[in-house]
């Protein structure tokens, strides 16, 4: 029975995060600080959220880092998203199979 309350409180708090905007800001945001602050919130929360994920997801903070250091220089050649996520898993795997 706890299961039941606790998805119905997940489920009420989700749906007020997306509706309290709606119901507070009816007027269209004109103040170009706001628009600019508003439009890279959801690039901030996505970072927040993947950085500390990928440094403990491998339980070494080395192969870790050589999987991003990986990863961002293949997404700096604009490589598919696929190839960059396989390169960079690659090369986390096979550096901790060497150490």
């Amino acid at each position: 029975m706890s299961v039941l309350i606790y998805i119905a409180v997940m489920a009420g708090v989700t749906y007020l995060i997306r509706m309290i905007p709606f119901t507070v800001f009816r007027k269209k945001i004109k103040s170009p600080f706001f628009r600019g602050f508003l439009y890279y919130i959801p690039y901030a929360v996505l970072s927040a959220m993947t950085i500390p994920a990928i440094f403990y997801s491998t339980g070494d903070i080395l192969t870790s880092a050589i999987g991003t250091v990986v990863a961002v220089v293949l997404a700096y050649y604009n490589l598919p998203l696929i190839v960059v996520a396989l390169a960079a898993s690659g090369a986390a795997f096979i550096f901790g199979l060497l150490i």
